[in-house]
């Protein structure tokens, strides 16, 4: 039998009020793809944490091969010292250094750095690893989906035995995934173990060998790949079968299709961030979506209409009256709600309490000099948690605690506290696990049987099917196409972002 080169036996962690972790096991052996699964606030974040020392464990153990006894991890630096690598869904890399000075960052021995040396080393391994980026480059200049790929090749540099990867594809779009997948592989052929974290189940059937499901900090079990077919992966992680959206997704759709007052309309609109003039129509009771590849002006076209971005030319108008947006403030005041791409960055204030970041957009928009008082924030507070069954221990508590799951709820519950005519959802689903998702579908979709108009966007275009009733589709900053009906295919869609006709 083969020696195990990771083994964690009966760990436990708990938090005030919450216990995270109870009793969870978890091996993992050399030259092995290991999927960790489980929906948001499962444990699997609090695994890797306590795995890496960022949390101590209550209980329990670890080993590692070569190691005589029980090794004790107490600082993601000594994490390395063990062989253990981790690259996060968040990233965190400082965008104010180059891209070889994050690659080699804390890792210099030498009084004197050589960074000629360095950025010559630098560039060899990101030739290697195919990513578009140069050693002197500073990262905040990168796309979000270069930075992640160089906080995988810092972590891949590190010779390390074990791998952790929490959510590494989340901004990457499909030829990068491809590209982290042969790199996986390769050091899977060495006999590296890869921890992989995901919420993409066609990307953890292509690439993993085992998985292990947690449900709510307890473990479920392990399984190989081979003998868990997805429904019962999705039932395992649930603790419940996935309820059918089709006939909620028909019913709104009926009930909305001769509803034509149009909410939001652009001509020939253009903003700084490159996005070419498109029109672009939002029917009231309609999900629309914009769909295309990473960086195909997806977000760019809905940030313009937010003013987000600066308008360079066209007009916006709403409600058939033609008005000014210049800052997203304007837009909240005109009915306008958006919940950003990324919500670490532009969605959540982390050190303040569940309650202040719902009413913040509401309390923008009444101005800050005329504060609510606290029990009218706190009852805004109970009233949303509970409609979007927030799972926090109270509305005072950081929600930087929350899950990722959670906190994409709060920012939701933050724009329909301001109750928006015209909502949009940028990617409000990603790196959340596969019940919050259904949860947010269907509150989309009840969003717009109650006359709310939703712009939904989306990399996976199965949920974009399954959520919208008109695509826009986008490729390199246009609009390419518009699909509706019958039209609304997976095929069609990948046609018209290729630019190729079908019947050719």
């Amino acid at each position: 039998m083969q020696e195990p080169l990771l083994t964690m036996k009966n760990i436990y962690k708990s938090f005030p009020g919450v216990r995270a972790l109870q009793n969870v096991n978890f091996t993992l052996y050399e030259g092995e793809i290991h999927a960790l699964m489980g929906e948001n606030g499962a444990g699997k974040s609090t695994l890797i944490k306590v795995l890496t020392g960022v949390y101590p464990m209550d209980g329990g153990e670890i080993y590692i091969k070569g190691e005589n006894r029980p090794v004790h991890i107490k600082s993601p630096q000594d994490a390395h010292k063990h062989g253990i690598s981790t690259v996060y869904q968040e990233i965190t890399l400082c965008p104010n250094l180059t891209v070889a000075e994050n690659l080699f960052i804390g890792r210099n021995d030498e009084l004197l750095v050589d960074w000629k040396k360095n950025n010559s080393r630098a560039e060899g391994i990101l030739e290697e690893l195919g990513i578009p980026a140069k050693p002197t480059q500073q990262l905040s200049n990168c796309s979000i989906a270069v930075q992640q790929m160089v906080a995988i090749a810092r972590a891949v540099d590190m010779d390390c035995k074990v791998l952790i990867l929490d959510e590494p594809t989340s901004s990457l779009d499909d030829q990068e995934v491809t590209k982290l997948f042969l790199l996986m592989r390769e050091l899977k052929s060495r006999g590296v173990g890869i921890i992989f974290v995901t919420h993409f189940l066609e990307q953890m059937y292509a690439i993993c060998d085992k998985i292990t499901v947690l449900r709510g900090g307890e473990l479920v079990g392990e399984y190989k790949v081979m003998d868990l077919p997805r429904v019962e992966l999705v039932a395992k992680m649930m603790g419940k079968e996935l309820g059918d959206l089709a006939d909620i997704h028909n019913k709104a759709q009926t009930d909305n299709e001769n509803t034509k007052e149009v909410i939001i309309e652009t001509v020939g609109l253009a903003s700084n961030s490159g996005v070419k003039p498109f029109d672009f129509k939002a029917y009231k009771g309609e999900v629309t979506g914009f769909a295309g590849l990473l960086g195909s002006g997806r977000s760019e076209c809905v940030r313009a209409i937010f003013g987000a971005d600066k308008v360079t030319k066209g007009k916006i108008k709403i409600k058939g009256n033609e008005v000014n947006i210049t800052s997203p403030l304007k837009a909240m005041k005109k009915g306008i709600g958006y919940l950003p791409e990324d919500r670490g960055r532009d969605g959540i204030i982390g050190d303040l309490s569940v309650r202040e970041n719902i009413v913040l957009a509401l309390q923008a928009m009444r101005g800050f000099f005329r504060p609510f008082t606290k029990a009218q924030a706190q009852a805004f507070a109970d009233e949303y948690i509970s409609l979007l069954n927030i799972k926090t221990a109270s509305a005072d508590t950081p929600v930087k605690s929350l899950s990722g799951g959670n906190q994409q709820k709060v920012i939701l519950a933050r724009w329909l506290l301001t109750h928006p005519d015209y909502l949009i959802l940028d990617e409000p689903t990603r790196g959340i696990d596969i019940g919050t998702k259904v949860e947010i579908q269907k509150l989309v979709l009840r969003l717009a049987s109650e006359g709310m108009s939703v712009t939904f966007i989306s990399a996976e275009i199965e949920e974009m099917l399954r959520t919208c009733s008109r695509l826009i589709v986008m490729r390199d900053l246009f609009v390419v196409g518009e699909l509706e009906g019958d039209d609304m295919t997976q095929d069609k869609i990948m046609y018209t972002i290729a630019g190729v006709n079908k019947s050719e």
